[in-house]
């Protein structure tokens, strides 16, 4: 695991998608790190020139033994704060491809009945529940846990029992090779197993209204944890999003800005109902029902001033410095190339025993059709495919046995 003990200096703009490319990299790996912005602190162009030989390179990332790096990519970053990238051995008794609370939980279920797991995870272990501020639902904390707590605590138990993870290795094809699945690395390594179980989970969706791309990390973003505290003391935040996700990000975002504003295209919100109570009465909320975004609108500085939303057939515009999206999800399953048979909204279809279209694979958490998005249900879909992998695996134990 990286440690975040000590800041990283990441020197950068609004505008460069490379600078908001690595803040969202350290931040989903639970690094911390200063931001400065060289529009607003000119002055501090001299310390990246300083450092690139007179030339304005960034992101220019300043560590804190004083070595740095410029306009690095994921592996160089992944390889400088730590990350393990390599696998140790060719085979393993599981791989998981997903190291979220669902792949996390089958691999410590295995783990403990001593298989050789391997979790291959494309950013940081813990998923969505390692960006998410804070669950007030999940059984066992009464006070409630943070994401970031819960998923490190996850991680260290699953490391405790021997798994082994690969940070910021993505997986980019899964196949039969003979007797076992071979799963093909980012890195251009691959690995194989008898079994592997696909809990990859699902990414945020974008509105597609137009400005939206553009302003990605200068006013839009899809990760309040990530982001909000970059806005302390803003007159209004937006959220795009009435679900229990967009509210849940809509109460954190209260402790940073005046006034957050959460907009929903349809007549109601669709959260719990609990989740609604909170928001409709808390004074520093309000909500725009029945209101669609149709644009968003830079200012001269090429960062986000305002939404144009039309509600009724009327248009107006939004005041607001930062617009966090919360729509919806699409499951993360493009390195699966249409193998296995699937819903259609693209999440991976399963029998009750989480078996895929394709034997020696399972499928569970957010990516599996079905699954009900919630944490509690994603570490329970993994205590239950661990199980269902564990008479997978003693059924070939069976079959070489007679053969």
């Amino acid at each position: 695991m990286a440690s975040s003990e000590a800041p990283i200096t990441v020197y950068g703009a609004s505008w460069c998608p490379d600078c908001r490319r690595a803040k969202q990299f350290l931040a989903s790996h639970r690094v911390a790190y200063d931001w400065i912005d060289l529009e607003e602190h000119p002055e501090k162009t001299a310390d990246v020139e300083a450092r690139n030989d007179g030339k304005r390179i960034i992101p220019t990332i300043v560590f804190p033994d004083g070595s740095f790096l410029a306009e690095p990519s994921n592996d160089e970053l992944a390889d400088r704060i730590g990350l393990s990238r390599v696998a140790s051995e060719k085979e393993y008794d599981l791989i998981i491809v997903g190291g979220g609370p669902t792949g996390l939980t089958t691999s410590i279920y295995g783990a403990r009945e001593n298989a050789k797991v391997l979790i291959v995870e494309k950013s940081a272990p813990g998923g969505q529940a390692g960006v998410t501020e804070r669950f007030d639902n999940y059984p066992g904390f009464p006070d409630g846990v943070g994401g970031a707590e819960l998923a490190e605590r996850m991680t260290q138990q699953a490391l405790r029992y021997g798994v082994e993870i690969l940070e910021a290795v993505g997986a980019t094809r899964i196949e039969r090779d003979g007797p076992m699945m071979r799963v093909d690395l980012s890195t251009g390594d691959f690995v194989l197993a008898p079994v592997v179980l696909v809990a990859s989970g699902s990414t945020y969706r974008r509105t597609d209204a137009e400005g939206e791309a553009d302003l990605i990390g200068a006013g839009i973003h899809f990760c309040a944890t990530c982001d909000g505290p970059f806005y302390r003391g803003a007159k209004d935040l937006t959220v795009v999003g009435g679900g229990n996700s967009g509210l849940e990000e809509g109460l954190f975002l209260t402790q940073f800005a005046d006034h957050v504003t959460v907009i929903q295209a349809m007549a109601n919100l669709t959260a719990n109902k609990l989740l609604q109570e909170k928001v409709l009465n808390h004074p520093k909320m309000s909500v725009l029902l029945d209101t669609s975004v149709k644009s968003f609108n830079a200012n001269e500085s090429g960062k986000l001033e305002s939404i144009t939303v039309t509600c009724n057939g009327t248009e107006t515009k939004h005041a607001t410095v930062a617009a966090f999206i919360f729509i919806g999800l699409d499951p993360n399953t493009s390195f699966l190339e249409n193998s296995l048979d699937v819903d259609e909204r693209g999440f991976i279809l399963t029998d009750s025993n989480f078996r895929t279209s394709v034997d020696g694979i399972f499928a569970a958490g957010d990516v599996r059709s079905g699954s009900t998005k919630q944490i509690a249900s994603a570490v329970g879909e993994g205590a239950a495919v661990a199980i269902q992998i564990r008479y997978y695996l003693d059924s070939l134990d069976r079959v070489e046995v007679h053969s």
